[in-house]
């Protein structure tokens, strides 16, 4: 089985202007996201919810210095949110698991190499 990164971006606005309804619709769907994948042979093996990207540090080398400036890294609506470690050997599969989280936004499902 190989390991994936399933990486969740989002509209960061979207989420924050989020009603308590919706976003427990939301959490509600990574219940059942999990329950999926566990069912269909994808196991869940990390993961986490971020903060908000406002909230991250970039580390840059420039010129031989180490440069650290607030976040973040892109002037984009979509940002990441979220993501999961998934060792799967249907990465199909999984694809359209993944889709049944979206709304809207983007996944990307990226393989990790294998030491």
């Amino acid at each position: 089985m190989a390991r994936y990164l399933v990486l969740l971006h989002e509209d960061e606005t979207a989420w924050a202007a989020a009603s308590p309804d919706e976003r427990a619709q939301a959490y509600a769907d990574h219940d059942a996201f999990a329950a999926a994948c566990a069912r269909d042979g994808h196991e869940i093996v990390g993961g986490l919810e971020l903060q908000r990207a406002a909230t991250s540090l970039l580390v840059r080398r420039v010129d031989g210095a180490t440069v650290v400036s607030d976040g973040p890294y892109a002037e984009t609506v979509e940002q990441l949110g979220g993501y999961y470690v998934v060792s799967t050997s249907d990465v199909r599969g999984l694809a359209s698991l993944v889709g049944t989280l979206l709304s809207t936004g983007t996944a990307e499902l990226r393989p990790a190499v294998d030491d």
